[in-house]
Order: structure tokens, then C-alpha cells, then sequence
């Protein structure tokens, strides 16, 4: 806790080449294939990637060709993309092995599901507030824009020694209502290559040099851009073995590749697997998580579908300012079409004299929320899913997103006006 009650919150992303992401982006590539070929493909796909080594199992019934070459070519072009193209840091698209193993669905899943039923039980959640223009938490929008930017100027050769794998980390500083008073603290650990580093006694680390660069042309531009009244003090850069710095309100603490050097990475350095930062997609840990991962799953399932349905409607909700912040809840029971429930938390920020519960009134008269209804709302049996497996699932008002329309506002707005729901 900081001084005159302000809180402290922090979010994390993970970039493109994290090996959990790399993961994430294989499984989707291949439920984009199934769908590009047949829009209703029944797709469950993982994989893990090592060192060398990538491996996709699950259960597909598609129409779409899943020979092992197909699946070959489709890991090696998205490991590719990411930018694993180097053998000699022990993954790459050209020299590592690809194992397949898919099979089909199982007929028990398959025969509820066939009748309109959700692909499996569970609660899934949704959230918007004010905090940024997407209507996302400031913290994780600002953690995903420093990966994001970091990929660009990776691939753009603008920062040579950069190299796929990276993690942000934000901590912005609130006041006691809620409200951001200023950027507190910035962790940034990318993977690099030889020519940042220098040699300190018998050991070799990352440069102060490189750490400034990334400073001066990654992490201050990025901030400064998204927010910059939040630019409060300088910012100090905590070289790794220096004592740790107290509250300070006159600088923003930053801290570079802390552990002084992250020359191996990737999946060289960690195993990575599909579904593995489901915090990261979502909402930073601000909103509540129902716990099933996204990437690999078709819309009939509803861990994605429906989670994509409540960012749908929070951010309409907030869109049309019935309240400053709104979590949504839907749950579901397995081949069974409508949900178990839906819930509200405005977190007492409604306006106009509308209720949590009117606000529950309002979703069920203006969405549809059966697994074929929220298909059709959001246009989901598309290949659109793998732009969605890095940088986040939710705060990027990309045209396929369709989940972040704000297009039910009006509507909501009017319908919160009248006398029989605002209670007048």
C-alpha cells in the first residue's frame, strides 16, 4: 500500500515468441486451417514446443486435410512468422521435429453439442471499465502495447539484438476511488543476442547500454503515447545486484532484464504449452477468470465463445454508460443450449438509478446466449483466431474482433431510459 491510501495493481503480458504463446499460436493456426476449410470443424487442439521439438494431439472432426504434412507445414510457417529462424538458439522452424497426433472428437461430446448444446460445462467471465479507450484495465493494456511495440522493432530490424522471447509488466498506482494517479513501476526482460553483452568480473550480462535503448526507444515511447499524464517523475533503471529502491513518488522504478542476462530463451529455455496464460489473454487479473484456456478450441466451445460474449456485453454495458465497470458471468452445463446463469457486478458504479439486476433484465432481452446464438452474434466460424493468441484476446478493435463492437450501446442506453426499468 502507498501513501494516502493509494493501491498498487500490476498485469503481465507475454510476447509473440514466449514459448507459451508460440504454443498458443500453432494450436490456432491449425483451428484457422480446419475452419478456412470447413466452417464447422469441432476442433480441441494442443501443443507443446520444446527444444527442437513441436507436438500438436487433440481431437479434430473436420473436413479439412490434417495429413502430417499439412500440420508440418502449418507449425513450421507460424514458428517462422514468429521469428524462430536462428537453429544455433536451439528452436527454429527448418530443423525442428513435428509430431502430430490428432484424432476425432468423442461421440458422447459430439451428440449434445449436434443439438445446439454447449461443448462443455463451466463459467466464463467478462469485464470493460473506463480506464483506457478499449474499455480495458489500464495495467494489461499497457503491459500488451510493450510487447506488441517490442515485436514491431524486432521485426522491423530497428533493434537488431532483440530476439522473439519477452515478458512486460506494469504496476500503475491508484488513488483510494479507483481512479489511476500514475505509472509506478515497469518490468521488461526480452531475449538478446551476443552484441549487448559486456563482462563484469569472470560473468557476461546484459548491457546498461542496451537496458537505456530499450528505455529510450521501446518503453518511455509506448508509455508516453497510451498515457502520458500518468508520466509522473523520472524513470530510474534498477541495475540487477543494486539494493532494492523504496516508494518513491518522484520516479517511475524500472527494471530491465533483471536477472542481468536472458541470452537463452524461447523453447529452448522453457517448454511451452497451448492455454498456459489465460490471465495474460484476458484481463490482467483484474477481472475474475472461469479458468478454461482459448487457443485450439472451436466456438462451439464455450470456454472461448462465450468469454468472448461477455467482453461483448461488459464493454457495451460500459459503452453505453449504464456504469463505469462491469464483470459478467454466464455458465454453462455440457450439450445443454442455454446458460445456468447470468450475473452482474457493477461494483456499485450504475448510473441513472439502474441496478445490477436490470442490468441482468437488459442481457437477456439483447443477447442471444445459447452456443448457436453467440456463433451467430459474433460471426465465430471464421479462420480469425490466431491474431488473437498474442497480444491478447480482448482491447484490440480489430475488425475480425467482433466481440469488441460497442454496436448494442444505443440500444441499451434507450432501453435503461425507461420509466419501467430505471424504476421511476
Amino acid at each position: 500500500m502507498s501513501s494516502n491510501n493509494r493501491y498498487l495493481f500490476t498485469s503481465e503480458s507475454v510476447s509473440m515468441g514466449h514459448p507459451d504463446k508460440v504454443a498458443d499460436q500453432i494450436s490456432d493456426a491449425i483451428l484457422d486451417h480446419c475452419l478456412a476449410a470447413d466452417p464447422m470443424s469441432r476442433v480441441a487442439c494442443e501443443t507443446m514446443v520444446t527444444t527442437e521439438l513441436a507436438i500438436c494431439s487433440g481431437e479434430i472432426t473436420t473436413n479439412a486435410d490434417l495429413s502430417r504434412s499439412t500440420i508440418d507445414k502449418i507449425v513450421r510457417d507460424t514458428i517462422k512468422a514468429i521469428g524462430y529462424t536462428d537453429h544455433t538458439i536451439g528452436f527454429a522452424a527448418d530443423t525442428c521435429q513435428v509430431l502430430s497426433h490428432l484424432h476425432k472428437q468423442s461421440g458422447n461430446i459430439a451428440q449434445g453439442v449436434d443439438l445446439g448444446g454447449a461443448g462443455d460445462q463451466g463459467m466464463m467471465f467478462g469485464f470493460a471499465c473506463k480506464e483506457t479507450s478499449t474499455l480495458m484495465p489500464l495495467p494489461i493494456y499497457l503491459a500488451h502495447r510493450l510487447v506488441e511495440n517490442h515485436a514491431k522493432m524486432r521485426e522491423s530490424g530497428e533493434l537488431k539484438f532483440l530476439r522473439p522471447d519477452a515478458k512486460s509488466q506494469v504496476t500503475v498506482e491508484y488513488e483510494p476511488d479507483g481512479t489511476p494517479n500514475r505509472i509506478h513501476t515497469v518490468v521488461f526482460s526480452t531475449q538478446h543476442d551476443e552484441s549487448v553483452m559486456t563482462k563484469k568480473g569472470n560473468m557476461e550480462y546484459f548491457s546498461d547500454e542496451a537496458r537505456n535503448i530499450l528505455k529510450d526507444k521501446l518503453i518511455l515511447p509506448t508509455l508516453k503515447k497510451e498515457w502520458p499524464q500518468l508520466m509522473k517523475g523520472d524513470f530510474e533503471i534498477i541495475i540487477p545486484g543494486t539494493p532494492a529502491k523504496k516508494f518513491d513518488d518522484d520516479r517511475i522504478l524500472t527494471h530491465i532484464n533483471p536477472t542481468g542476462c536472458f541470452l537463452v530463451g524461447g523453447p529452448h529455455g522453457d517448454c511451452g504449452l497451448t492455454g498456459r496464460k489465460i490471465i495474460v489473454d484476458t484481463y490482467g487479473g483484474r477481472g475474475r477468470h472461469g479458468g478454461g484456456a482459448f487457443s485450439g478450441k472451436d466456438p462451439t466451445k464455450v470456454d472461448r465463445s462465450a468469454a468472448y460474449m461477455c467482453r461483448y456485453i461488459a464493454k457495451n454495458i460500459v459503452a453505453a454508460d449504464l456504469a463505469d465497470e462491469c464483470e459478467v458471468q454466464l455458465s454453462y452445463a455440457i450439450g445443454y443450449p442455454d446458460p445456468l446463469n447470468i450475473w452482474v457486478n457493477s461494483n456499485n458504479t450504475t448510473k441513472n438509478g439502474v441496478t445490477d439486476d436490470q442490468l441482468v433484465e437488459l442481457i437477456r432481452k439483447h443477447f442471444k446466449l445459447t452456443p448457436k446464438g453467440i456463433i451467430e452474434t459474433l460471426n465465430l466460424r471464421r479462420p480469425i483466431y490466431k491474431e488473437t493468441a498474442r497480444n491478447g484476446h480482448f482491447g484490440r478493435e480489430l475488425p475480425t474482433f467482433t466481440w469488441e463492437k460497442t454496436d448494442k450501446a444505443e440500444v441499451l442506453r434507450k432501453e435503461a431510459g425507461k420509466p419501467a426499468l430505471a424504476g421511476v
